[in-house]
């Protein structure tokens, strides 16, 4: 037997988790003839508005939370001249999309204790400019948002949560996506807590938000395909409103999340068993391990994320290199956009003006964690790690 037959297979850092049920109502919607956005979708966004329990919110599948992010800030009238301040300790999409509409990013640093947005420095960062507010909810744990929803209010600003890891996670016993923002936007990106593939949901209480967004989702048009093609008299005729997208969910993606929606408390609690042993394994290493959710409220643990303590003898990219060494999977979040060539040059960047984010991102690296890992999988990477630090 060779030396590579000897060694455990390759733990990845995220694997969905599809079972039967999904198969299943993909291969229906196959069968159905309407592939494209149409009746799954339609009740995929009840379901989804069902599932946070709120019967005044609207809810829009989008083909990427990126997607649902530029949708919101367009039909809040974000555009040049406005600034939108966010995170740098965050991937690039949140920030992107601003840019897209011509208005300028101000990035703000984070709370060393939590990684999100420091409502703090967001009050400090306002300006004339200023139009919106963009908090992160680092890793599936829930930003300050009664401070920055409190900051919003006092300045008229406009806030938009990203949400992209945050299902199901809570603020004061309220679901992230009822609370009083403008818009929050979730992900199902195949690593997410739940997956279509591909896909997002924008989430909002304001109507004309609601139905901008349905209307730029799909180029502009006044009435989208599932409306035309259903009827049963001629209804062929549509007007293009405004310049629009291309940004709409098909039923095939949304089979996946009509039963991945079913499955996330279960998901939810798996990922926090996983979080609660890598608590246990890893207690007395010279580790900072990830803050838990306040006493009452849920944490997604979208990402298990560790930070070495100043003085340990190995580096980030040394630890990084021994997980992969011993086949398990790892990454790093965030590689902060002040660190990126285009959010640096453009306006002028500096470690040092992100003290926290820039000391994190040198210590920190990502363990894996999703439902499909087992507690011998868990105590598999504890013991690498214990073997490296301790």
């Amino acid at each position: 037997m060779t030396a590579d037959a000897d060694k455990p297979p390759f733990l990845p850092f995220a694997l969905p988790e599809i079972g039967d049920e999904e198969i299943a109502e993909v291969v229906d919607t196959l069968k159905s003839g309407w592939v494209t956005t149409g009746p799954k979708t339609a009740r995929f966004e009840r379901e989804f508005s069902a599932f946070l329990g709120d019967a005044g919110l609207h809810s829009i599948a989008v083909n990427s939370a990126t997607a649902g992010l530029h949708l919101a800030l367009e039909a809040l009238g974000i555009g040049p001249g406005d600034e939108v301040i966010t995170t740098t300790h965050t991937f690039t999409a949140t920030a992107e999309v601003v840019r897209y509409l011509g208005a300028d990013v101000v990035l703000v640093d984070v709370d060393p204790a939590t990684l999100n947005i420091d409502p703090r420095a967001v009050e400090a960062a306002i300006t004339p400019r200023t139009k919106a507010v963009m908090p992160v909810h680092f890793g599936g744990l829930a930003a300050d948002m009664p401070a920055i929803l409190d900051i919003a209010r006092r300045h008229g600003l406009k806030v938009v949560e990203d949400a992209a890891h945050a299902l199901p996670t809570t603020v004061g016993g309220q679901l992230v996506g009822t609370l009083r923002s403008d818009a929050t936007v979730f992900s199902f990106y195949a690593n997410k807590t739940m997956t279509t593939g591909e896909g997002g949901m924008l989430v909002t209480r304001d109507e004309a938000l609601a139905k901008r967004a349905r209307t730029m989702r799909l180029h502009g048009m006044s009435r989208d395909a599932f409306d035309r093609f259903t009827a049963t008299v001629p209804s062929w005729y549509y007007e293009i409103v405004a310049p629009g997208f291309k940004y709409n969910l098909t039923d095939i993606a949304a089979s996946l999340g009509l039963h991945q929606l079913q499955k996330a408390r279960r998901f939810q609690q798996r990922r926090a068993e996983i979080a609660a042993l890598y608590h246990a394994g890893l207690a007395g290493l010279p580790l900072r391990l990830p803050a838990d959710a306040p006493a009452g409220d849920e944490h997604a643990w979208h990402l298990y994320t560790v930070r070495l303590a100043d003085d340990t003898r190995v580096s980030r990219d040394q630890a990084v290199e021994a997980l992969f060494e011993a086949g398990i999977g790892c990454s790093v979040h965030y590689i902060p956009l002040h660190q990126q060539p285009y959010w640096r040059e453009r306006y002028g960047l500096r470690p040092e003006h992100f003290p926290h984010s820039q000391k994190a991102y040198e210590r920190l690296f990502s363990l894996p964690i999703y439902t499909r890992m087992t507690d011998a999988d868990v105590h598999r990477v504890v013991a690498v790690l214990r073997r490296l630090l301790g």
